[in-house]
């Protein structure tokens, strides 16, 4: 049960899938290991539970988990057949050339200050207004 379905198909997108998983779970280690235990070591009357041993076991499991997991998961019959549609979508998309990137994002920053200045605008009408009948 440890082969991998549909092998070829997919790779790229399984890849990156399989990778941020495993990323994950080393900062979710990472951060357990900081904020649960490391502290625990330091602080005055520390338990004596908070051996070597569970100082780094613990999250060298959880890290070997999210390991498992993520290889586990990308191999799953449904969610690979998932990922592998993804990655077919995402093979009839028409990207942008650098050209009409730039022109696109040009427009929508000319169209995002556009609407600044505009809300702005009317939010000092209204402060006026509001002041002028004593209401603000």
């Amino acid at each position: 049960m440890s082969e991998i379905y549909k092998r070829n198909q997919g790779r790229m997108v399984r890849q990156v899938t399989c990778l941020a998983i495993w990323v994950v779970s080393f900062l979710a280690a990472w951060r357990f290991y900081e904020t649960f235990l490391a502290e625990a070591t330091f602080a005055e009357g520390a338990s004596p539970w908070v051996g070597t041993s569970v100082r780094f076991g613990v999250p060298a499991a959880m890290f070997l988990a999210g390991l498992w997991f993520g290889y586990r998961l990308v191999n799953w019959p449904k969610f690979a057949d998932f990922l592998i549609s993804v990655e077919a979508e995402l093979n009839k998309v028409s990207w942008p050339t650098w050209p009409e990137l730039y022109r696109a994002s040009i427009v929508v920053m000319f169209t995002i200050f556009f609407l600044v200045v505009l809300l702005f605008s009317y939010d000092l009408l209204w402060a006026w207004i509001f002041q002028s009948l004593k209401i603000a």
